[in-house]
C-alpha cells in the first residue's frame, strides 16, 4: 500500500519585506505547517522550529538577489538543507509551486519514493530514502491516530473499535520493519 506524500500544501503568505532571510522563520514554519518543505517531517520530532532552517530555493551564490526574497525560502530541516547546498538542478520543484503529491509517494513504512524523474532526482540528491524520515512519519501518524481517539472517545464504539485496530495494526508492522532491519 502507499499513501499521499502530503495533505497540505505549504504556501507562502507572507508579504512584509524584511531586511535579513532569517527573520521570516517564524513566518516559515506557520506557512509550512511546521513541516519540512522537501521531507513533510514534522519539526517536533527534530526539536522544533529553532532546529529547523531556511533554505533558499535558488542557492545565493547564484542568485544573490534573491537572498532575502521570502519567495525563494523554504523551511526545512537541517539534513536536507545541507543536502541540496548550493545545487541548482532544474530537478528540484518548489514545495510551493507544484503538488509534490504528483511527485512523490510514501510506502507502508514511510520510506519517500519518487514517481517522476524530479521525485527521483530528489528522494537521491536530497537523501530522503534516509530511515530518520520514515520514522518521523510514522510517529505523527501515530500521534494523529492516538489524537483521533481521544476526539472519539466518547462516541460510538465501533468507531473506536476500528482506529484502536488501526493504530494496532500499524505500530506492530512498524515495529516489525524495524526489528527486521536491526
Amino acid at each position: 500500500m502507499t499513501y499521499p506524500f502530503r495533505t497540505k500544501t505549504p504556501k507562502r503568505t507572507c508579504t512584509v519585506s524584511k531586511s535579513d532571510y532569517k527573520y521570516y522563520k517564524n513566518e516559515l514554519a506557520t506557512d509550512f505547517y511546521h513541516h519540512c518543505g522537501y521531507t513533510n517531517c514534522i519539526d517536533t520530532w527534530f526539536g522544533g522550529q529553532r532546529t529547523f532552517q531556511i533554505d533558499h530555493f535558488k542557492p545565493v551564490n547564484k542568485y544573490s538577489n534573491l537572498k532575502n526574497e521570502y519567495s525563494n525560502l523554504v523551511y526545512c530541516c537541517s539534513y536536507v538543507n545541507r543536502a541540496k547546498s548550493d545545487d541548482d538542478s532544474p530537478n528540484y520543484i518548489d514545495p510551493c509551486e507544484s503538488d509534490y503529491n504528483k511527485h512523490f509517494e510514501r510506502d507502508d513504512t514511510g520510506a519517500m519514493i519518487g514517481k517522476t524523474p524530479q521525485g527521483l532526482y530528489m528522494v537521491k540528491n536530497l537523501h530522503l530514502n534516509l530511515q530518520r524520515f520514515s520514522i518521523i512519519w510514522t510517529l505523527e501518524r501515530l500521534t494523529n491516530l492516538i489524537n483521533r481517539l481521544k476526539a472519539i472517545r466518547n462516541s460510538r464504539q465501533e468507531e473506536v473499535k476500528d482506529t484502536l485496530i488501526e493504530l494496532e495494526d500499524m505500530y506492530f508492522e512498524y515495529s516489525q520493519y524495524l526489528f527486521k532491519n536491526q
